[in-house]
């Protein structure tokens, strides 16, 4: 278990030096963020309209708005994979030597651009049936639908480089995921737990240090100079965080794909690190 967390971070960090290379790879999740707010925004009035957001509350959801829902989540799903598919398409140029530019990952998402619409529509069925499950089961069902939800999030981790790199339809790149699933398993928990720590360690030692400089703001005749600022450099950092941790999470999905497909680390990875990493799985998988 420790040469597996050692081995994923060893991983994580190379992602690091992918990004150092290439900072322009930060635009993607940044526009993919924008265009989530922006989805969000778009279909709220709907779902409260639909009675949907009053309904959920209570567990008795109507088919209004369980469609509307299913819109909403085909539509973020797109928008989200579609960005997510240009990033890792542009790592993974970079992983094989290229030198990707922001127009090379767009290319690569809108020749692509009908398989993600059809992993999108997969994901938000997935989506409505796991939320509508979760609203009529209550303690261990509830429970069992979480797990279903985690199982599903596994198995389709590496759905999107498999749509970025091999011309193959949703339904054949979920079935790829899942094999190389078994390969990657261990990588997968631990790597992104790893980031998630280091991001979530981060943004708790931010608002550890903003809380003392609000306390002292308040003690100004005028709070509010001081304050409004110093709440837009917190939000601004804790933005900067999130596109960071998006980004090497698209980034660290790419050299998983990678290595469990090709066995070849590129200038970024030490060879031995990778080698070790898939070493005790490789047996099991046939490609």
């Amino acid at each position: 278990m420790f040469e597996k967390l050692r081995n994923s971070w060893e991983l994580v960090k190379a992602s690091a030096r992918v990004l150092d290379a290439d900072k322009e790879l930060l635009i993607f999740p940044l526009i993919s963020g924008i265009l989530t707010l922006l989805v969000s925004l778009t279909f709220f009035i709907p779902l409260v309209i639909s009675g949907f957001v009053d309904n959920a509350l209570f567990g008795n959801a109507q088919v209004t708005g369980l469609f509307v829902l299913f819109v909403f989540y085909l539509v973020q799903y797109t928008a989200i994979f579609f960005m997510n598919t240009a990033l890792v398409g542009a790592a993974l140029i970079r992983l094989r030597g290229g030198d990707p530019t922001f127009k090379d990952g767009l290319q690569i998402a809108f020749a692509r651009f009908g398989a993600v619409v059809g992993y999108a529509l997969i994901a938000a069925t997935v989506g409505v049936v796991l939320k509508l499950a979760s609203q009529r089961n209550r303690g261990l069902g509830r429970w069992i639908v979480s797990l279903l939800g985690l199982a599903w999030n596994l198995a389709t981790f590496l759905v999107v480089p498999v749509l970025a790199t091999e011309n193959v339809g949703p339904i054949e790149a979920i079935k790829r995921s899942t094999a190389l699933l078994k390969r990657t398993w261990g990588e997968q928990i631990v790597g992104n737990v790893g980031l998630g720590v280091v991001f979530s360690l981060a943004g708790v030692l931010i608002t550890l240090a903003v809380i003392p400089l609000a306390l002292i703001g308040f003690q100004f005749p005028q709070p509010g100079w001081f304050l409004v600022p110093l709440i837009i450099a917190y939000l601004l950092l804790l933005v900067l965080l999130s596109l960071l941790q998006s980004t090497l999470s698209g980034i660290y999905t790419a050299a998983l794909y990678q290595y469990a497909t090709t066995h070849e680390p590129g200038p970024f990875f030490d060879p031995e690190i990778v080698h070790n990493a898939f070493l005790p799985t490789q047996r099991n998988v046939s490609l």
